[in-house]
């Protein structure tokens, strides 16, 4: 994230600008009241060229997300994904990180606003959590009940709840945060979904209460193609904590291993673990590399 702010330029309603120009409604119900959606999307320096990976599938979403909160989206994908490669050219980037925000017009009466603008950034990105396993903890805060808001779409005020969890792992010496529901079942870390590995399947929590990731689903279809069982079911803590191996998964993290939970660490190594083999797999995918070889 450090990165954000050396961003020479942005992207706002068909126009690439200085991002010191860009300027922000005080009175928007995004910057208020969270009302908005956004997206995150990885390029990549692959060796034909700089690869957008499932961008077609996250403007999707994007679109998706404002749909169910009645955010107007007026925008044309394509172009959008046009426009989105110019801005990588313009700032210089393969290897990025991409964020579309779609935000409001003014309105201070709490009715969802008419007005829509889109905003897409993007900055130099590696990895989000380095090559570490990470240390995990069970979050005190708990994932907002799925009738609050839509559950399964990316919006600005529904991540008040990730930033919390997160900051409270850090501060406790923690790399991330996993969270429950309120009936106790695991949902995801604050930023990406969960798969756990015991007796050669993976397991990882049904819908109803969890993003349906765009990288989740990528990492079942992996799983399907190396004839590994995948199981989506009510988890536990108790599961979690009993696993051979347990890893996160999403845009920003992409496949990540997790070392422990709490004060209980995985007796699996990660370099010889079902998701493991997965990473390297998503890895080839995203280089968009047309032939590897998998060792399980």
């Amino acid at each position: 994230m450090e990165h954000l702010s050396h961003q020479k330029n942005i992207y706002i309603d068909g126009k690439i600008i200085p991002s010191s120009s860009s300027g922000v409604n005080a009175a928007s119900q995004t910057l208020n009241y969270g009302f908005g959606a956004f997206e995150g999307i990885r390029s990549y320096a692959t060796a034909n060229g700089t690869k957008i990976f499932k961008a077609e599938e996250h403007f999707k979403r994007l679109k998706s997300s404002c749909e169910q909160i009645h955010l107007p989206f007026k925008w044309d994908i394509k172009q959008l994904i046009k426009d989105t490669h110019k801005l990588l050219e313009a700032n210089g980037l393969n290897n990025a990180y991409i964020k579309p925000v779609v935000y409001s017009g003014e309105g201070m009466n709490m009715v969802n606003s008419d007005q829509s603008h889109i905003l897409i950034m993007a900055w130099e990105w590696e990895s989000f959590f380095g090559d570490r396993l990470l240390k995990t903890c069970i979050s005190s805060y708990e994932k907002p009940n799925p009738n609050s808001a839509p559950i399964n779409a990316k919006l600005t005020g529904n991540y008040l709840n990730s930033v919390l969890a997160i900051s409270e792992a850090n501060r406790n010496g923690f790399d991330e945060a996993i969270l429950i529901d309120m009936h106790g079942y695991l949902t995801e870390s604050s930023s990406a979904n969960i798969f756990i590995e015991k007796d050669g399947k993976l397991f990882t929590p049904c819908e109803g209460n969890i993003l349906l990731g765009i990288t989740r689903k990528t990492v079942m279809q992996i799983a399907k193609q190396l004839d590994i069982e995948v199981l989506e079911k009510n988890l536990t803590i108790n599961d979690l904590k009993n696993a051979d191996a347990a890893f996160l998964c999403g845009t920003a993290a992409e496949i990540v291993g997790i070392q422990s939970i709490d004060e209980t660490h995985l007796p699996f190594s990660f370099s010889d673990s079902i998701g493991s083999s997965i990473q390297r797999v998503y890895k080839s995918l995203v280089l968009d590399k047309l032939s590897f070889e998998v060792i399980i």
